[in-house]
């Protein structure tokens, strides 16, 4: 291939770690730290947005967004995560990772204040003005997922590529840390400023109106630190291997690259023959493609389908899990400020004790356990812990117990992050040829994503009571919390076998150079289970497989 003979990238595989390393994982992960925080600071205003509009001074319990307006403030966001990432991660092949990343930063930014604006005061309007920019946000964040993977596997070096992309996506942990930080912070200044009453106490006045200043402020905070990092995103050079395999600019990318790396490169005599080789120059819906890379591109799709399924259901209701336990108060024994902070603390503690560390761990021993061995380790970890905590559900919601249960749901994050949630984003960063290698992990990407959308609105209904007394305002009975953690536990199960289809042992990229690997047809053996059955999305990429 040609960038197993390209003296430009041959630098950069042997390339000593440097400064610019680091820049670069600075600034890509700044974006994904934009992105994970703007995703996941919907789940601690919820509830505040349902008393503050939804109030209903007749009943019993404080006021909650009806199922159909949840539902959206919920997956919109997701919704355009999933279109922004098979359209940029496109983009980013055509046009090149540097010129659309600028595209997608702004989009952020703009969005992120923008959902803090409204149309009006009254319900419709507020929540029409929230989904709609919560709409583009996301696509805007999706465009960030492929170009930010693919800039990183594309600066960074042969040795120690794993950890440099794992150390990029481990700033989603530190967004989701970040969004409770200040969610904590606000709460905490506006419960000291407008001090209120409970619900039980008084209805009315429970939730002040200065309330409504809480949930605009956690959700426009997202738009600082990628506003902080345009300048720098904007004066990172192209990558080598977009200027030198797609663009097939040598020269530039030569010098480019000796900037960069701080030496004199120079370019080969024939080399631009090499990039011209009528071989590599295969489409996506071609027949090399499917033979080449089909079927790791349908394990990749699959098991990132399987992996969000969970890991949104955990992240996004997290609130409504340790209310069912008891371990944030009933909504009637607090004002509607001190819910926000009940929330925020919660969700803070689970994001400091184990996402966060498992988005570390990743980073410091992807390149010693290999792909493989971390996302099947952690695929059976979450398997393990999520039915321990299903299944005995009864004995932890107990007032003893509740600990015990928090610390058990806990290790479900850390063996995500520690896991497949970090593996499912790498790999695909490494394993398609330059010129596909956004669109395929974009593709791979908004798999995960039709996978957030359904345990976002899937869980929302699964998780109500089955006694339809007990559900919340306009929805009807579900299968009830602990039910809803067996089915998780079961997704997670399946993926747990889904692995091989990406990740071959004999093919790790520890063992070589990851852009390089030569997929070879052992997948088919390795493919057997029936994940189209699971992944309807995967009909997306059917052709490829066909053809």
């Amino acid at each position: 291939m040609a960038e197993q003979q390209l003296g430009v990238l041959k630098a950069l595989d042997v390339a000593k770690t440097q400064l610019y390393h680091f820049t670069a994982i600075v600034i890509a992960g700044m974006g994904f730290f934009t992105d994970a925080y703007d995703l996941f600071c919907v789940s601690l205003v919820t509830k505040l947005l349902g008393r503050l509009y939804y109030f209903n001074p007749a009943s019993e319990k404080p006021g909650s967004l009806p199922p159909h307006v949840a539902a959206a403030v919920n997956g919109v966001a997701l919704c355009g995560t999933l279109m922004g990432q098979l359209f940029f991660g496109w983009l980013g092949d055509k046009l090149g990772r540097k010129k659309v990343y600028g595209i997608t930063l702004i989009m952020m930014i703009v969005c992120s204040v923008a959902s803090g604006l409204s149309f009006g005061s009254k319900a419709k309007g507020v929540m029409t003005t929230l989904c709609f920019f919560r709409f583009w946000l996301g696509f805007g964040i999706g465009g960030d997922y492929p170009l930010s993977a693919t800039i990183m596997s594309e600066y960074a070096n042969k040795k120690t590529r794993g950890a440099f992309i794992a150390a990029v996506f481990a700033m989603q942990g530190v967004g989701i840390l970040a969004g409770g930080f200040v969610a904590l912070a606000v709460s905490s200044i506006f419960d000291k400023k407008f001090p209120a009453p409970t619900y039980a106490v008084d209805r009315a006045l429970s939730t002040p109106p200065q309330a409504d200043y809480i949930w605009r402020i956690i959700v426009m905070f997202g738009a600082l630190p990628a506003a902080l990092t345009y300048y720098w995103r904007m004066k990172m050079p192209e990558t080598a291997r977009y200027t030198a395999l797609v663009a097939k600019n040598i020269k530039q990318a030569t010098q480019d690259m000796s900037k960069v790396l701080q030496v004199e490169l120079e370019m080969e005599e024939r080399a631009e023959d090499i990039v011209q080789d009528p071989r590599l120059n295969y489409g996506l819906f071609s027949k090399e493609f499917a033979k080449r890379h089909g079927l790791p591109l349908l394990g990749c799709t699959s098991t990132w389908f399987l992996l969000d399924i969970a890991f949104y259901s955990q992240n996004l209701f997290q609130k409504d899990i340790f209310s069912a336990i008891g371990w944030i108060p009933k909504a009637a024994t607090m004002n509607g400020i001190h819910e926000v902070f009940m929330i925020a603390r919660a969700q803070t503690l689970i994001a400091l004790c184990s996402t966060v560390p498992g988005y570390w761990f990743t980073v410091a021993f992807i390149d010693i356990m290999g792909r493989f061995a971390i996302q099947l380790m952690g695929f059976f970890m979450m398997t393990v812990f999520m039915f321990a905590i299903a299944f005995p559900y009864n004995h932890w919601i107990k007032p003893d117990n509740r600990i015990g249960f928090v610390v058990m749901y806990s290790l479900t994050f850390f063996f995500a992050n520690f896991g497949p949630n970090a593996t499912t984003f790498i790999v695909p960063a490494e394993i398609f040829p330059a010129r596909l290698r956004s669109t395929c992990h974009g593709i791979s990407a908004a798999t995960g994503k039709a996978g957030a959308i359904v345990g976002a609105f899937g869980f929302l209904y699964a998780a109500q009571p089955q006694d339809k007394t007990k559900t919340d305002a306009g929805y009807p009975p579900g299968i009830g919390v602990k039910n809803s953690l067996i089915m998780l536990g079961v997704i997670n199960f399946i993926g747990m076998l889904s692995p091989s289809l990406s990740l071959s042992p004999r093919v790790s990229p520890l063992k070589s150079s990851p852009v390089r690997l030569r997929l070879r047809n052992d997948y088919a053996v390795l493919s057997s289970i029936n994940l189209l059955s699971v992944c309807p999305f995967n009909f997306f990429v059917m052709p490829i497989m066909i053809m």
